[in-house]
């Protein structure tokens, strides 16, 4: 977990444009096991846009109101669901996604995206993902200002 935030913290060039460093970000997020997808989803307004990800195709708008990105945004906190199935309002992006978890990048009280990570596996996510992905989440608030 340490080596992975530390990673992050030495590709990030504050120089270079938002999106090349999400870009590296999400590749670095790709090393993680039992993933099948991961990315950002950026705010605009009341909803969230797809931006750099490693994974099949995704959804592109997600409203502030639907699924676990728009819950995550909305209520500016981790959420993990154990199984997609059974959370209301989930979006299946893929059908190969049985868990998911999302973490809000947070800058002065507002949320600016999300890091959104889905699994092939029930159960994939805990407290330590909710750790791991909260500090990446505050190494990369500041590419926000």
């Amino acid at each position: 977990m340490e080596q992975l935030t530390k990673q992050l913290i030495a590709l990030i060039d504050k120089d270079l444009p938002l999106i090349t460093n999400l870009s590296n970000a999400s590749a670095l997020l790709n090393t993680l096991e039992d993933i099948n997808w991961c990315g950002f989803y950026l705010k605009d307004g009341d909803a969230l846009y797809l931006g750099p990800f490693q994974g099949d195709v995704a959804c592109t708008r997600i409203p502030l109101d639907k699924g676990v990105c728009g819950k995550a945004a909305r209520e500016a906190k981790t959420i993990i669901v154990p199984n997609v199935n059974e959370f209301a309002g989930h979006i299946a992006c893929s059908s190969l996604s049985k868990s998911e978890i999302v973490t809000p990048i947070i800058v002065n009280n507002e949320v600016k995206a999300v890091i959104d990570i889905d699994a092939p596996i029930y159960n994939r996510f805990n407290q330590n993902d909710q750790k791991l992905l909260e500090e990446l989440a505050s190494v990369l608030a500041p590419l926000f200002i």
